[in-house]
């Protein structure tokens, strides 16, 4: 089995997300996909779920990062937003938590 850290684009902290959501092996992460992998991480920010999204895709190619050609991670990210969609997501990352405009009463 695999360790996800010995995967490409898998550093300490990805790997620390995945396996809270019960993916600890590279066969895992193939048994569900990337997309799969990025909704169960309960990522709000789309532009880190992006990033992971194209990492673990990578990661299952095996492939460094960015060697997926742009016409590939257009779809991967179509399908992605897709998913999110239906699975009623609704992503809170618009501006960082500390820069969030708060209302005063």
């Amino acid at each position: 089995m695999v360790k996800l850290t010995k995967l490409p684009n898998i550093g300490k902290t990805l790997a620390e997300k995945l396996e809270k959501t019960g993916v600890t092996s590279y066969d895992d992460l193939v048994a569900i996909g990337s997309v799969e992998a990025v909704l169960r991480s309960g990522e709000k920010n789309m532009s880190t779920c992006y990033n992971m999204l194209y990492a673990i895709e990578e990661a299952i190619q095996q492939v460094r990062w960015h060697a997926i050609p742009k016409q590939e991670r257009a779809l991967l990210k179509e399908q992605f937003d897709k998913s999110y969609s239906a699975a009623k997501i609704s992503p809170t990352n618009r501006l960082p938590k500390t820069a969030r405009p708060s209302v005063i009463i």
